[in-house]
C-alpha cells in the first residue's frame, strides 16, 4: 500500500530551514559590513598608514656636521663624502668570516679593518649595517658592483667622514667624534622624542673638546627622504623630501698659529699652558702636551692604537690644561701677597730676614739651596722669591684664610669655561681635609701642614686654567672673567652670525694700590729678577713670577739632585705672566713637566708667545730647536715676521703657503676678533714701573729652584 506524503509538512519543514539558513546568511552579511566598517571607518587611518609603510620607506637625511673655525677663520674641523664597505649581519646568506673572506678578495680588507669591524659588531646589532671599509676608490667601488650579485647583505654607502685637516694640532680643545656606543644610546633614550628623532641615521656623535660641548649645535637638523619601495623592498621613486638643515659653524677665540708655535716649543715634553685675553675671558691657545690625532677615531680606532694612547706613560689623552693638577710653586706667591695686603696681615714695607731656611715644630724649612736672601720686603719676595717671606706669611694667616681668599680667584674652583671636563683642583682648608679623609687621625689639620701652603706646595693642587684665570683677574685690577673658548656661531643656510656674549665680569674689590704693588714687582721679575734673561731685549714691558714645582716629596735632610731622579720624578718648570705692563692684553700660565727651574724651561716659551702676539714675531729654526731643548733664554738670530711663516704647516694636508693677513671667510670676515699685528706701537711703561732692560747675554740666571 503506498504511503500518502504530508506535504504541507514537508513545506513547513522547508520554510523552517530556508528562515534559518537566510538568518544565518544574513548574520553574516552582517558580521561582514560590521567588520567592514569597523576597518573601513574606525580603523582606517591607522591601516592606511600600515599600507602606506608597506608601499613607502622614510629614510633619514643625515645633516652635515657643522664646521670648527679658529678666531681668524682658519678651517680646523670639516667634512668629507667617501664610500664604504657595509654589511647588514642578519641579512647574510652565508657565515661572517666567510663572506669577509669572499669580499677581501674584491677589495682590500686589512687585518685592521677586520679588528675594527669585529669591536663595532660587538656594540651594535645584527641588523644595524657597519663598516668594513672605509674610504674605497672608484676602482674599488667599480669591482664590488660588478660582483654585488653575489653578496647579498653587502652593500656600498656613501657617508660623510669628519677631517681634522692639522692633526694632533690643537686635538684636546677640538675633541672628536666617534661613532655612538651602548652607554651613549641608553642616555639618548632619556632626551625628548624631538630630538631623539633628531638622530635617526646618525652613527657618530661628539666625544671631546668642542665636539663634545656644542654636540647639539654642530650636529644640524636631520631630513628625511619619503620614497616608494618594490615588493622586494627596492627603492622605485622619490615621493617626498625634507632636506637637511647642516649644523652651525662654530668660531673659536683660539689662534691656530699661536697655538701651533707653542706645542712645537713643547716638542716631546709634557705640560699645558692657558693664554687669555684678561679684559674678555677669550682663550687665545689652550695647549696640553702630548696630543693625539683625531683622525684616528673617526672610522672607529684599532686596539693597537687605541693600547698606545690609553696605556703611555705620558698620557697623550689627557687634557693638561682642563684636567692636569699640579702645586703651583713659586707662582703662588704674588697671590698670597696679595692676600696679606687685603687681609691686612702685612704691609709693603714690612721686613722679614730671610737667612736661607724657616724652622718650625722641630722641622726645618729649606730655600734656595740654604742660601739666604738677608732682609726682605714685599717687591723683594716677588722678584728674588723668597721662600722664607711666605712660609712665615703662611704661619701668620693660616689655612682658613689663605682658603677664603683664594677661592673667588678661582684656585680649587670651577671657572665654567665653555667644554665639558673641568676639574677643581684642591684649594685645601681644615674643612676640605675633614671631608677628605676617612680615618680620623687623618681629618686633623696639623701647623706645620700649613707652612708649605705658603710657597704653592703641600696640598695646593691646581689646573694651569685656574692659574690662568687668577693671573689674569689680579692684572685685570681684581675684575674676573669667565675664560671661554666659543665667541660666535653661523647659521648656515642664512649666514647670521650669532655672537656668544661674556658673561658678566665679577669684581672681587681688591684695592687699586695692592694691585699696583704686586703688578710692579711682578715687572721686576722680568727687570731684575728670576726671568731676567729670558726677557731681556723685549720691545714691551711685560711682568712674571716664575715656579719650581715639587713632582715628588724630598726628605727634610736630603737636598734635591735632578740627576739622581728618574725623569718622571723631577720638579715641573711653571711661569705666569703678563704683557704689556701697563695696559694687559694677554695673560698666560705655562708647566712643563720635570723640566727643572720655571726661568728655563716655562718662562722662554712665555716670552715667545708674548712677541707673537704683542709684536707679530715668530722665532727662527734655531731659536724653536733650543727652546725645546730647554736651552734658550732671550730669542737667538732674528725673529721671523708672523706672516711670512708659511700656512698651512707641512706635512698637514694642504700645500704650505704664506698666510694672507686676511684669511677668515667671507661670513667671519666682519668678525670682532683681535690678531697679532705686524708691528703694534706699546704704549711706554707708567713712571712707577721700571723700563725693559737692554739685551745682554751675559746677564745671570738667579741661582734658585723658582
Amino acid at each position: 500500500m503506498t504511503e500518502l506524503r504530508n506535504v504541507e509538512a514537508d513545506l513547513s519543514r522547508f520554510r523552517t530551514r530556508v528562515l534559518a539558513a537566510s538568518l544565518a546568511v544574513l548574520v553574516c552579511f552582517l558580521l561582514l559590513a560590521l567588520r567592514l566598517v569597523y576597518l573601513q571607518v574606525f580603523k582606517h587611518d591607522d591601516l592606511s598608514e600600515q599600507a602606506e609603510a608597506n608601499r613607502t620607506a622614510i629614510v633619514p637625511i643625515v645633516p652635515n656636521r657643522g664646521l670648527i673655525l679658529d678666531r681668524n677663520g682658519i678651517v680646523l674641523a670639516t667634512n668629507y663624502s667617501a664610500y664604504t664597505l657595509e654589511i647588514t649581519p642578519s641579512r647574510l646568506s652565508s657565515t661572517l668570516e666567510r663572506t669577509i673572506d669572499d669580499l677581501a678578495q674584491v677589495v682590500e680588507i686589512t687585518a685592521r679593518d677586520r679588528r675594527r669591524f669585529k669591536k663595532l659588531l660587538e656594540e651594535s646589532k645584527s641588523f644595524e649595517s657597519l663598516p668594513v671599509r672605509t674610504k674605497l676608490t672608484d676602482e674599488e667601488v667599480a669591482r664590488f658592483a660588478a660582483q654585488r650579485f653575489r653578496f647579498p647583505g653587502v652593500e656600498i654607502k656613501a657617508r660623510l667622514f669628519r677631517n681634522y685637516p692639522y692633526g694632533e694640532l690643537a686635538s684636546h680643545v677640538i675633541g672628536y667624534i666617534g661613532r655612538i656606543n651602548q652607554a651613549e644610546k641608553k642616555q639618548m633614550e632619556e632626551w625628548d622624542e624631538e630630538e631623539q628623532a633628531n638622530y635617526r641615521g646618525t652613527e657618530y656623535i661628539g666625544k671631546l673638546g668642542v665636539e663634545q660641548s656644542l654636540e647639539k649645535q654642530l650636529h644640524g637638523v636631520t631630513g628625511v627622504e619619503q620614497v616608494e619601495t618594490s615588493a622586494g623592498g627596492r627603492a622605485v621613486r622619490k615621493l617626498d623630501s625634507r632636506p637637511a638643515t647642516p649644523g652651525d659653524t662654530v668660531l673659536l677665540s683660539i689662534d691656530i698659529k699661536l697655538q701651533k708655535l707653542i706645542e712645537d716649543m713643547y716638542g716631546d715634553r709634557r705640560g699645558a699652558l692657558v693664554a687669555l685675553d684678561p679684559k674678555t675671558g677669550e682663550v687665545l691657545a689652550f695647549v696640553s702636551k702630548p696630543t693625539f690625532d683625531p683622525n684616528l677615531f673617526v672610522d672607529g680606532i684599532d686596539s693597537e692604537n687605541w693600547q698606545a694612547l690609553n696605556e703611555s706613560i705620558d698620557k697623550p689623552l689627557l687634557n693638561r690644561a682642563l684636567r692636569g693638577t699640579y702645586p703651583p710653586g713659586s707662582t703662588y706667591k704674588p697671590f698670597m701677597a696679595l692676600a696679606a695686603l687685603t687681609t691686612g696681615k702685612r704691609s709693603a714695607t714690612q721686613i722679614v730676614m730671610d737667612n736661607g731656611s724657616w724652622s718650625f715644630g722641630g722641622h726645618v724649612f729649606r730655600s734656595h739651596g740654604d742660601h739666604g736672601l738677608g732682609a726682605v720686603d714685599m717687591h723683594t719676595s716677588i722678584v728674588k722669591s723668597s721662600n722664607v717671606y711666605y712660609y712665615s706669611l703662611a704661619n701668620e694667616m693660616g689655612v682658613d684664610l689663605m682658603h677664603d681668599f683664594m677661592k673667588p680667584l678661582g684656585f680649587g674652583q670651577l671657572t665654567g669655561i665653555d667644554i665639558f671636563g673641568e676639574v677643581r683642583g684642591v684649594l685645601p682648608s681644615q674643612e676640605w681635609k675633614r671631608n677628605y679623609y676617612k680615618r680620623p687621625e687623618q681629618k686633623k689639620w696639623f701647623a706645620g701642614e700649613t707652612i708649605s701652603l705658603g710657597i704653592g706646595q703641600g696640598y695646593n693642587s691646581f689646573t694651569m686654567l685656574q692659574l690662568a684665570q687668577a693671573t689674569a683677574t689680579v692684572v685685570n685690577d681684581g675684575v674676573k672673567h669667565k675664560p671661554r673658548l666659543i665667541i660666535a656661531t653661523e647659521d648656515p643656510m642664512t649666514h647670521a652670525r650669532t655672537v656668544v656674549p661674556p658673561q658678566a665680569p665679577e669684581n672681587l674689590g681688591y684695592k687699586p694700590e695692592h694691585v699696583a704693588i704686586i703688578r710692579k714687582a711682578m715687572v721686576g721679575v722680568t727687570q731684575g729678577g728670576t726671568s731676567t734673561r729670558v726677557f731681556a731685549g723685549a720691545g714691551y714691558l711685560s711682568g712674571g713670577k716664575t715656579g719650581t714645582a715639587q713632582a715628588v716629596t724630598i726628605g727634610q735632610k736630603e737636598k734635591y739632585n735632578a740627576s739622581k731622579l728618574e725623569e718622571h720624578q723631577r720638579d715641573h718648570s711653571l711661569y705666569i705672566a703678563f704683557a704689556p705692563a701697563d695696559d694687559p692684553k694677554i695673560a698666560l700660565a705655562a708647566v712643563v713637566e720635570n723640566s727643572g727651574f720655571g726661568a728655563a724651561a716655562a718662562a722662554p716659551i712665555a716670552r715667545r708667545v708674548f712677541d707673537y702676539w704683542l709684536m707679530g714675531l715668530y722665532p727662527n729654526e734655531e731659536d724653536l730647536a733650543a727652546v725645546r731643548k730647554g736651552q734658550a733664554a732671550g730669542p737667538m738670530g732674528k725673529p721671523r715676521n708672523v706672516a711670512d711663516v708659511p700656512w698651512p704647516p707641512a706635512g698637514s694636508g694642504g700645500a704650505a703657503s704664506p698666510m694672507p693677513a686676511a684669511s677668515a671667510p667671507a661670513p667671519f670676515a666682519a668678525a670682532t676678533v683681535t690678531a697679532p699685528a705686524a708691528a703694534p706701537s706699546i704704549k711706554p711703561a707708567a713712571a712707577a714701573l721700571p723700563a725693559p732692560i737692554p739685551a745682554a747675554s751675559a746677564l745671570p740666571i738667579a741661582a734658585q729652584r723658582n
